[in-house]
């Protein structure tokens, strides 16, 4: 269970996070400021290789430790969650379990992250059709269209939880409805909410969730996670695999494949064991912390942000409603990336996609920051773009 206080995190938490000695970040939704847990825990790596040499139990244990950590954070139960090497490898064999038979179809959206584009149209080499449903001109999706895209021969519908360009929080509980009506799977890519947004798979109605612990989960690249429905998926059996998918691998069988019955059969090969470190100590904070106590706390710092931009005349992308955006907010710039510099001249960490500055707060940043940030944007005013 998370922690439970009344105060709101900022203050309370910022002293673990060094960076803040030097800088305003607000780019989280690019990567988690280093906490001081998670810098021991890569120095717990090390010391254990200095002391023990080989480390292997305490490997497969840290594997273990990560696997429930991330299971809390989904409120799903470990066995139902891989360790991966990243969001993309979790995906990938998802993919390759399907078969892409009576079911060819992928729907998925233009609010999606490269990777979950890539990996789709890959699979048309092996039969598969992939449908793209456009955002609206608010970076909204419409459930009408969605529906619409949705038929007999779709196997799975593919969505972002939290669109990486515009910050844009999509309805997944009632996108799983919609699908399941079809008869279609659901995976949802949570990189860009895990952490910042509560989740619970079983209330999102869910039968695939993949994401990483880079961003909001505090840790390092190189460790995600795959949940997997064993109601509704538990016959998916991928073919891009690896040891550590294995029933027993133990065993070290190289005559036959037996792959696990548990959700690790969606693993490869031996674990990301340093960044597993990491994510342990990332994603254990963040439960500390209070994902939804720092959901209600960004909620409150971008709701001042978005006023305060439009208020100086710039334009938002993200939409404004609390319901239907994520923890980053997108403001429309006609150089984002100049203007990301500037306000890295000026102690500020940003970044951009898609023609737009993202700002990014989470549980360690206060008002404070986003005033100093506004300050700056009221100094390059001439950077941003109007309505």
């Amino acid at each position: 269970m998370e922690a439970t206080t009344s105060a709101a995190p900022g203050e309370r938490v910022r002293r673990r996070f060094a960076v803040f000695d030097r800088l305003t970040y607000l780019n989280s939704c690019s990567q988690g400021a280093l906490a001081d847990s998670v810098r021991a825990a890569y120095e717990t790596y090390l010391d254990e290789l200095e002391t023990e040499g080989s480390s292997w139990d305490h490997w497969v244990a840290r594997a273990e430790r990560a696997r429930a950590a991330f299971a809390r954070v989904l409120h799903a139960a470990p066995d139902d969650v891989a360790v991966t090497t990243s969001a993309s490898a979790g995906v990938s064999a998802v993919a390759s379990a399907l078969d892409f038979g009576e079911r060819d179809t992928v729907v998925t959206t233009d609010l999606e992250f490269p990777t979950i584009g890539q990996i789709w149209h890959a699979q048309e080499r092996r039969g598969a059709k992939v449908v793209h449903v456009p955002a609206e001109p608010d970076n909204t999706l419409s459930l009408e269209r969605l529906a619409a895209a949705i038929d007999e021969r779709t196997a799975i519908v593919s969505v972002t939880h939290v669109s990486y360009r515009n910050g844009s929080l999509l309805d997944i509980g009632e996108i799983s409805r919609l699908a399941h009506e079809q008869g279609a799977l659901v995976l949802v890519d949570s990189f860009q909410a895990a952490g910042a947004v509560p989740i619970d798979v079983d209330a999102l109605g869910v039968d695939f969730l993949a994401g990483g612990a880079l961003k909001y989960l505090l840790a390092s690249p190189g460790v995600g996670y795959l949940y997997a429905n064993p109601a509704t998926t538990g016959h998916l059996v991928p073919t891009a695999t690896g040891w550590f998918a294995d029933e027993d691998i133990h065993a070290m069988q190289i005559g036959r494949y037996r792959p696990s019955r548990t959700a690790r059969r969606f693993e490869s090969g031996t674990p990301p064991i340093p960044p597993i470190y990491a994510a342990i100590a990332g994603a254990e904070l963040m439960l500390e912390i209070g994902i939804e106590r720092t959901a209600d706390h960004v909620a409150r710092l971008n709701d001042h942000l978005i006023d305060e931009v439009v208020a100086l005349g710039g334009m938002v992308v993200t939409p404004s409603g609390r319901s239907q955006r994520g923890p980053l907010v997108a403001v429309a710039a006609t150089d984002a990336e100049g203007l990301v510099r500037r306000l890295a001249a000026d102690g500020i960490v940003t970044s951009s996609r898609a023609g737009n500055v993202r700002i990014s707060a989470h549980c360690y940043n206060t008002s404070a920051d986003i005033e100093r940030l506004l300050v700056a944007l009221r100094a390059h005013r001439e950077l941003l773009r109007t309505p």
